[in-house]
């Protein structure tokens, strides 16, 4: 389809399934699916505050659903992307956002706060990757956009365990890039900078002054929004983006040039 031709919505009739889609990068990209033609599923622990962004979306006349899930729970992941071909008939997308922040050097994590956080961060995208995965190579089709982190991208102090676990996504993006392409599937993930999010707020209790020092280090000297990061995943999602798979893309303000 040319350029002239195409709808400016660049998801226009795809379905996509959206991971920790209650609150937000993940509401915010939902929003910014739906309002590219997306039909999604949106994905979260919590009851009360996914339904209340699923509604949202229904009410302004988008096809929403939601499902309640662990992407931690191999179980759970199974039965939310079972339930959105059920509901639409197939999964073009999946946007692989939910996870979880730590602060403290490497040395000073508990044992138990560092087994949380892998089983979220690497563990729940690795399933989120084999579920959708199991779907998408049989239909020989398919677009993954993960969540890693600018953290995911170069070290600093303060909050090893989580970039650790981010640095891990993009091995396993690279990974699931290499492997299912051939089958038709891209693969890519998305590095964000500092995002105004609630995870933010809790990243400047975690690590005092940090946050600051990163948007006064960024050439843009803002923050992120999620609907920004949204608008990136979009484009990665959408055919548009029909030859990109394997990429680390950072949404970062320049903070990473």
């Amino acid at each position: 389809m040319t350029e002239n031709t195409r709808d400016t919505r660049m998801l226009q009739g795809k379905v996509v399934l959206v991971m920790g889609a209650s609150a937000g990068i993940g509401a915010d990209a939902a929003r910014v699916f739906a309002e590219h033609g997306a039909s999604v599923m949106l994905v979260a622990r919590t009851e009360g505050p996914l339904r209340a962004v699923a509604d949202e979306l229904t009410a302004a006349g988008f096809d929403a659903h939601h499902a309640t899930g662990d992407i931690s729970v191999g179980a759970d992941v199974a039965r939310v992307v079972d339930a959105t071909v059920e509901r639409f008939g197939r999964l073009d997308g999946a946007f692989n956002n939910a996870g979880l922040t730590q602060g403290g050097r490497l040395d000073e994590v508990s044992e138990e706060d560092f087994d949380r956080i892998l089983s979220v961060n690497v563990k729940g995208v690795w399933l989120c990757l084999r579920e959708e995965l199991r779907v998408m190579r049989a239909a020989g089709a398919g677009s993954i956009v993960n969540v890693s982190s600018i953290g995911g991208l170069r070290g600093s102090s303060g909050m090893g365990a989580y970039q650790a676990t981010k640095h891990a996504v993009i091995g396993l993006t690279r990974t699931a890039a290499h492997d299912n392409g051939p089958l038709g599937v891209r693969v890519n993930v998305l590095a964000p900078g500092p995002t105004e999010t609630p995870m933010l707020e809790q990243t400047r209790i975690n690590l005092p002054g940090g946050v600051e020092a990163r948007i006064a280090a960024t050439p843009l000297r803002k923050a992120g929004t999620g609907a920004e990061v949204g608008e990136a995943a979009a484009w990665l999602l959408s055919d548009w983006a029909g030859h990109i798979t394997g990429v680390a893309l950072p949404v970062d303000g320049g903070f990473s040039a």
